[in-house]
């Protein structure tokens, strides 16, 4: 019979019998948990439904039906002697051999001889007897056949183990099974049937707790049919081996340059470096330190690959080389897309591509919300930019070389972020080099080394060969300072410090039009800075009537509202003239798709009028274009096929709003426009939407309706213009020669000339 003894730690339960350095067996109890625990549980009940015996609860008990069969075969003799248990054995368990035989019925013999010492009868022998034949048969026939093998057979109970479960437990444990006791509710039941714990050993865990509320082998049984696809999905692990950081020396930069050769590298085992450099050290010396990491780190015919701001989304040719289907699963998914990496120059690598690729989309597929749908698009642009990259860092690669992969900029978002942990787990060092530390980067690793520092410099692209280097003096880097200290969070801002606004439009009186017509942005009522936006307040009102009756002085107040930001637009005279000619109209349906503006085709299109504009212009332009469509605020957007027509008009502006826009500084003052309708013509739908883009850009609306008319709203969805009524409508008038109008605020006295001759309408 076998000899039990401690293991000297869970995993010598998978060693096979000739590795234990004699005949021993392991029998065990768990009373505690942890993760460590957790792992071993499930690696053991693999084993044991493969090569052994599970027991969730209790062994069950031989019904009536089980025992007829017994009586039927074995008959109701019973006999206290180690021949007779030995011969009815070979009867009725036939496929154990002499060897297999021999230990079973002499660990049987020896129990029932204890229970004979206890002082049990004759007959409460023979009801053990029968009890052990019945289980053995019924629940242990398939292993016992195993016993002695060198793949030791494992049971795997999970329960309060009850006098005779434990007692037939050990009699399989001496003949060469191995046992583990799972006790989710503590070893006390236990030890009053084993006090001494002769029969089995505890194994302990230092950090353990009390099993989780529920435990049982199902949920385990669970957890191991999720490993089983785990690993069928990560398929064999790789024969390479990469370290990342923890052989470094911590220099930043200077570690990335090391040679291969003296960077202790052992066989099949490489040794990289996972780092990101946020901000200067030395901002006199950053650009020259830059161009020197490329020159060394292309030494010794060293691959290097350096991606500036952005990895860019695969397009549809990128896609079309990657096979993909609909899945079930996770697993199935992650398997199959796998396939995808074929790398054809060494084996070995491409083990290790189909590992890294697969263990980060399992993990990612643990994320809260994550869908088989979601995980296949990321995967599919992981592998797209996979085989995008892999050609330059690794064409020709051979088992003593690392590449060099350097991003340049910020990592953006969560696939980039992917992506760049994909590399690091190859023979690749991977740099994120951010020069500026006010824009974060979205990359978490535990194993990424950070380097931060607080200067920041402004460096478009990573400085090499034609590039115009620009390296600031020291007085320039002392200007910058001072500059960031003057106009961060003080009021004070710097000739066009934002790129970015949105417009907040002000309910104010009639009055405060007046007065807030001609202030700064800043000194407006909730203005307001946002990290890189400013929160524009802007005037967007109607003004119906007129005050007294008197035309001369609403010509002279709309006179004073004529500042050099304004525009006087002549609604009657819009309405009846022809439209402008729109070189950009024909094409509008091909610059919108699924409501998203496509900047691209609308940028590379011949006819493109704002291409002049500076960059950050343009894209404001575009940015309130998208906004004004996603608004639906004008009629028919998205129904009738107006959202066209938005775009028709705002890729044809007159070339006054242009470059008013163009112009605008959104802490100073704001473009204005003054819209006046003397006429019943209508707003037509080419001035609605300009108007109300505009009020989106930042201009101050106003429009003069001195009939009172609602000829300015029909376009709008919804009420949008607040509306003044000052005084009676007027109909009729003419707009006068403004170049020949005396300004003067509505409010103002007037002259004793005036008076004297009242002049009035």
């Amino acid at each position: 019979m076998f000899q039990h003894k401690k293991p000297s730690s869970p995993d010598a339960f998978f060693t096979d019998l000739t590795a234990r350095g004699g005949e021993y067996v392991y029998f065990c109890r768990i009373n505690a948990y942890n993760q460590k625990i957790q792992s071993f549980l499930v690696k053991y009940y693999e084993c044991a439904g493969k090569n052994g015996v599970i027991i969730d609860g209790k062994i069950p008990n031989a019904d009536q039906n089980n025992l007829s069969y017994y009586y039927e075969i074995m008959g109701d003799a019973f006999s206290m002697t180690k021949p007779f248990i030995t011969q009815s054995i070979r009867k009725w368990l036939p496929r154990m051999n002499d060897a297999q035989l021999a230990a079973v019925a002499g660990a049987v013999f020896d129990v029932l001889a204890k229970l004979q010492r206890e002082g049990k009868n004759e007959n409460m022998l023979k009801n053990a007897y029968v009890k052990f034949m019945c289980w053995l048969y019924y629940k242990f026939e398939r292993i016992t056949s195993r016993l002695g093998q060198k793949d030791v057979p494992k049971i795997m109970y999970c329960g309060t183990v009850s006098h005779y479960e434990l007692l037939l437990i050990s009699v399989l444990s001496k003949a060469g099974c191995d046992v583990i006791l799972v006790q989710p509710d503590g070893d006390e039941g236990y030890l009053k049937l084993d006090p001494s714990s002769e029969l089995s050993d505890r194994i302990d865990a230092a950090d353990g707790t009390k099993f989780p509320p529920g435990f049982s082998l199902k949920s385990l049984r669970q957890e191991a049919a999720a490993k089983a696809s785990q690993d069928r999905a990560l398929g064999p692990k790789p024969v390479y081996q990469v370290v990342r950081n923890s052989w470094a020396r911590g220099s930043g930069f200077a570690d990335a340059v090391i040679k291969f050769s003296e960077r202790g590298c052992g066989e099949n085992t490489f040794n990289t470096v996972f780092y990101r450099v946020t901000g200067a050290p030395d901002r006199s010396t950053y650009v020259s330190d830059l161009m020197q990491l490329k020159s060394e780190a292309s030494a010794d015919d060293r691959k290097v690959v350096i991606v500036e701001n952005e990895l860019k989304a695969p397009g549809f040719e990128d896609l079309n080389g990657i096979r993909w289907g609909n899945y079930a699963s996770y697993e199935d998914a992650v398997a199959d897309l796998s396939k995808n990496i074929g790398f054809s120059y060494d084996s070995g690598l491409q083990r290790l591509m189909k590992y890294e690729f697969s263990s980060l989309m399992l993990e990612k597929s643990k994320e809260p919300g994550m869908k088989v749908n979601k995980l296949v698009n990321i995967a599919v642009i992981i592998l797209s930019w996979i085989k995008k990259w892999e050609m330059p860092l690794f064409a020709g690669w051979k088992p003593d070389r690392v590449a060099c992969f350097i991003y340049f900029g910020r990592c953006q978002n969560d696939n980039e972020a992917l992506f760049l942990r994909f590399l690091s787990k190859l023979p690749t060092d991977v740099l994120i080099i951010n020069p500026d530390p006010s824009k974060p980067c979205v990359l978490r690793d535990d194993e990424l080394k950070d380097y931060k520092f607080d200067d920041a410099v402004d460096l478009p692209a990573f400085p090499g060969e034609g590039f115009a280097v620009r390296a600031g003096t020291s007085a320039y880097h002392a200007e910058r300072d001072l500059d960031t200290l003057m106009y961060q969070d003080t009021g004070m801002y710097r000739n066009r410090q934002y790129s970015k606004a949105s417009a907040i439009v002000l309910e104010t009186t009639f009055e405060e039009i007046d007065i807030y017509w001609d202030q700064e942005l800043k000194y407006r009522p909730n203005f307001m800075t946002d990290n890189d936006e400013v929160k524009v307040p802007v005037i967007f009102s109607k003004v119906s009537g007129v005050k007294n009756r008197d035309a001369k002085a609403y010509w002279q107040f709309i006179k004073h509202l004529m500042t050099n930001e304004a525009l006087l637009l002549d609604g009657a005279r819009r309405s009846c003239s022809q439209p402008r000619e729109n070189p950009m109209k024909p094409f509008a349906t091909q610059f919108l798709k699924n409501g998203r503006l496509d900047r691209n085709a609308i940028k590379n299109h011949r006819n493109y009028p704002y291409k002049i504009l500076r960059e950050d212009v343009q894209e404001y332009i575009l940015d309130k274009l998208q906004a004004l469509i996603n608004s639906k605020i004008i009629k028919g957007t998205f129904q009738t096929g107006v959202e066209y027509a938005i775009v028709a008009e705002i890729l044809n502006l007159e070339k006054d709003i242009e470059r008013k826009i163009q112009n605008f500084d959104f802490t100073k003052k704001n473009p204005k426009i003054i819209y006046l309708n003397t006429s019943e013509a209508a707003i037509t739908l080419s001035d609605a939407i300009i108007l109300e883009f505009c009020s989106l850009a930042g201009f101050d609306v106003l429009f003069f309706i001195p009939t009172g008319y609602s000829n300015v709203e029909n376009y709008y969805s919804y009420p949008i213009v607040s509306e003044h009524q000052i005084g009676e409508y007027l109909y009729d008038l003419r707009p006068p020669d403004f170049s020949r109008i005396s300004p003067r605020p509505l409010n103002a006295p007037r002259s004793w000339r005036d008076k004297l001759f009242r002049r009035g309408v």
